[in-house]
Parts: structure tokens; C-alpha cells; sequence
């Protein structure tokens, strides 16, 4: 069995350690509450200018615009936007967002042209010996609408110059409190509804639509908004994915701390009962050995 004092210097560590994983949970949450909060107050305006984009598809199936997809389009240079996080203590947070990029880069139909958020993503691919395009720092842990719109107008300047003939984002989406998932979304280009035999219904009534000046510099507006609306939604969802992450791994470190904490106090205790009953039996020995001599003193 340890010793005493080895078993307290224990004791102390993990104390020490519960305190920061405890400390960890608690900013995790409250940084959870305030990006959940500032997602639900931005996202009706990018649902918004989807259902633009839906409706002059639907009014106008025959429009041609360099951000609508072709037929017979066939995408071979890829901008791929990887979303990690900065730091570690996450549970499977980084990983699964690595592996989903991993086996996008390992697709041999595809040239891909890597962009990073995260210190995380750039380590791992610095590791793997990949060139990255682009790394994009002090964002994952302090996502802000201009941050990315000056990401989204970088990488439309690539799409529209014939650099890159499409625009993945990989992110991670907290599907619920104890669940998220790494996702693929390709941003750009947009895909057409298909419209033949599509029937309208009786009941539905005809709007009138009409866009100002032209449609296709209405599209040239619309279309960065909500590129630079999705990439930050994206980088939101996975700010969130990764602070619930976050959370479950510190209480569930805390938890074992908790468990480790009760099992070495019974260790303690049972060694410093050992200790007690040692030195009793020691006294009690040397009070027998000093009776015997004065007895034998006595009959001498």
C-alpha cells in the first residue's frame, strides 16, 4: 500500500486538476449561451436571402450566372474550408472534422486547394506535410460576421477567376445537446432546381416578381451575403459544437476526478488507520518489554 504522504501529494493533484477541469466546464458554458444566442438572432436574415435565391430560380430557370452550376459541370479544382478548433480537451471534436478533410484530400478526381480555420486543422495538416492555401487565425475562438465576409470575399475572388471551379465548407453541427456531427456543404456553385414536369398547384397564388436593375447584378449582391452568411453560420455551429464538447469532456474528467477522489480517501484513511494501529502495537510492545525488565529487576 502507498504511503501516507504519497497518497496526499495524490490527493492535492487531482484536486488541483478537477479545479481547472471544473473552471474549464463553467467558461465552456457560458461561451455556449452567448454564440447560441447571437446564431438565433443573425440566422432569420440568411434563411431569407436562401429563399431569394430559391424564388429567382423558380421565376427565372433559364438565368445564367457564374454562380450557378452548368450543365455538364464537373468540378476538378476544389476550395476546400476547414473548420477546427484552437485548442485541445474536446473530445472527438478535432478528430472527426480531420478524418471527414483527410478523406476529401485522399479523392483522386479532385484538386484540392486547402484553407484552414484553426490552430488544430494547420498542426495536423503541417504534420501530414500538406500545403495549405490559406490559414486563417484568431477566428475559430472569436467568430464575427466581418471576419467572414473577408473570408467569403477571398474565396469568391478564387471561384470567380477560374481558380477554383467550387466551394466546399467543412464544419461541425450540433445536432443536439449530446450529439454533433462533421458536415460537407457545398457553398458555390449553386445548384439549379430541376424544373421540368414540375406541376404548380391550383390553389397557389402567382406573385409578381421582378428584379432592379437587372437580375443578374441582383444576383451578384445577393449571392456574397450569402456565401458570408453561411460560412458564418458555419463557423458559429462549430464554435458551439466545440464549447458542448468541451463541456462533456470536463464534466466527464471532473466526474472521474470525483471517482478517484473518493477511492483515495479510503486508501487514506485505511493506511492511516494501519499507521495508528502499527504505532499502538509498538507501544504497547515496548510498555510490555519495560514491564518485564522491572519485573526481573524486582526479583534480582
Amino acid at each position: 500500500m502507498a504511503g501516507l504522504r504519497e497518497i496526499q501529494n495524490r490527493i492535492r493533484s487531482i484536486q488541483d486538476t478537477r479545479k481547472i477541469t471544473n473552471a474549464m466546464y463553467l467558461i465552456s458554458s457560458t461561451k455556449l449561451k452567448k454564440a447560441r444566442k447571437e446564431l438565433a438572432e443573425t440566422e432569420p436574415y440568411f434563411y431569407a436571402l436562401q429563399n431569394v435565391i430559391r424564388r429567382i430560380q423558380r421565376h427565372l430557370p433559364n438565368m445564367e450566372s457564374p454562380y450557378f452550376e452548368k450543365e455538364g459541370h464537373q468540378s476538378k479544382k476544389t476550395g476546400l474550408l476547414v473548420i477546427s478548433g484552437d485548442k485541445g480537451l474536446a473530445g472527438a471534436y478535432n478528430h472527426n472534422i480531420m478524418k471527414m478533410a483527410d478523406t476529401f484530400l485522399k479523392d483522386p478526381s479532385r484538386e484540392v486547394h486547402l484553407f484552414v480555420i484553426g490552430e488544430t486543422g494547420r498542426q495536423f495538416f503541417a504534420s501530414q506535410h500538406i500545403p495549405i492555401e490559406e490559414n486563417f487565425q484568431y477566428t475559430a475562438q472569436d467568430p464575427t460576421f466581418n471576419r467572414a465576409r473577408w473570408i467569403a470575399g477571398m474565396l469568391l475572388e478564387r471561384y470567380l477567376s477560374g481558380d477554383l471551379d467550387e466551394i466546399h465548407v467543412l464544419y461541425t453541427r450540433m445536432e443536439n445537446v449530446m450529439q454533433s456531427v462533421a458536415k460537407d456543404k457545398r457553398v458555390l456553385p449553386i445548384t439549379k432546381p430541376d424544373m421540368h414536369g414540375m406541376a404548380i398547384p391550383v390553389d397557389v397564388r402567382l406573385e409578381e416578381f421582378s428584379l432592379r436593375p437587372t437580375p443578374e447584378e441582383a444576383m451578384n449582391a445577393i449571392v456574397p451575403n450569402y456565401v458570408a452568411g453561411f460560412i458564418y453560420g458555419a463557423l458559429v455551429e462549430s464554435f458551439c459544437s466545440e464549447q458542448n464538447a468541451r463541456m462533456m469532456a470536463m464534466d466527464a474528467a471532473t466526474d472521474n476526478a470525483d471517482a478517484l477522489l473518493k477511492d483515495l480517501n479510503t486508501m487514506y484513511n485505511r493506511a492511516r488507520q494501519a499507521a495508528i494501529t502499527q504505532e499502538i502495537t509498538e507501544v504497547c510492545g515496548g510498555a510490555a518489554a519495560q514491564r518485564r525488565e522491572r519485573e526481573e529487576e524486582m526479583r534480582v
